[in-house]
């Protein structure tokens, strides 16, 4: 399952970044589908990309409440939620990849749960995504894109990709450049030795589609009759969860490693509440 998940993910991320000329002319896509929010975490300022994030359209629609709502935003995030919760950030989001790609890097590995810490990505998506591009105005009636022009790595890629690529944009490099290359730095590092800390620590894409795991249509489903109590799905899994007891825990980014670790075919991937395993 491992290899057909890290395959799924190089799919997903080329099919995020089909506008492989803009690398070279720095150029952004401008096609109609540009408009279409993709499932992860992927800059729409990023000469490569040819959809938008689903963070960026949010804060958008939520800066712009006082004049319209995009009912469109909110449909496709919910049902991107609904039907898949965390499985977008194991199986499709680039920034995953890329932090799982880092984590091969063969230094010395720091385990640890990091449970006391995982309220930072739920204070990230209430302040920077809905509550700063609501009450604080870049323009009249249009609302900051916090969590974008502050803190998102991914967007920190996308734009140095954008300036390597057109020396135009090169003017407008300022000190919010270099304080948002000291943080995908440090998240760099850090993806080096922990497993995808953005995700468990930080990413308010995937604190909201961990809202949703419990319900999500595609999920993990146990199965107590079968289970041994072996320890191997705790073993397996990056997170550090216990699989048995709560592999629809919103920290479960739906990897798989336990369903494929465990030798009693306890826990399978279900598609529906009451489905059979897929």
């Amino acid at each position: 399952m491992e290899s057909k998940r890290k395959i799924t993910q190089i799919i997903a991320t080329l099919i995020c970044n089909l506008n492989l000329k803009g690398l070279f002319t720095g150029s952004l896509f401008r096609g109609p589908v540009k408009g279409i929010c993709v499932p992860g975490l992927n800059c729409y300022s990023c000469p490569a990309a040819t959809g938008s994030c689903p963070l960026g359209a949010l804060q958008q629609t939520i800066g712009t409440l006082n004049r319209k709502v995009n009912l469109y935003v909110i449909g496709l995030i919910g049902l991107y939620s609904c039907l898949c919760g965390r499985l977008i950030c194991g199986w499709l989001c680039p920034f995953g990849l890329v932090q799982e790609l880092l984590y091969k890097i063969p230094l010395p590995k720091y385990e640890s749960d990091l449970k006391r810490f995982r309220w930072l990505k739920y204070a990230i998506l209430a302040i920077f995504v809905v509550l700063i591009p609501l009450v604080v105005m870049i323009d009249k009636g249009i609302g900051i894109p916090a969590f974008c022009k502050f803190i998102c790595p991914q967007g920190t890629i996308g734009g140095t990709l954008l300036v390597a690529a057109n020396e135009k944009y090169r003017d407008l490099i300022g000190g919010m450049f270099y304080f948002k290359w000291v943080i995908l730095a440090l998240i760099i590092l850090a993806s080096i030795v922990l497993f995808r800390p953005f995700c468990r620590l930080l990413c308010p894409l995937g604190a909201l589609y961990g809202l949703f795991n419990s319900i999500a249509l595609i999920h993990i489903r146990p199965e107590p009759g079968k289970c041994t109590d072996c320890g191997a799905c705790k073993e397996a899994c990056p997170v550090k969860l216990t699989p048995k007891t709560n592999c629809n825990s919103a920290e479960c980014i739906r990897c798989g490693k336990c369903v494929s670790a465990c030798p009693d075919d306890a826990l399978h991937f279900s598609v529906g509440r009451h489905a059979e395993k897929i």
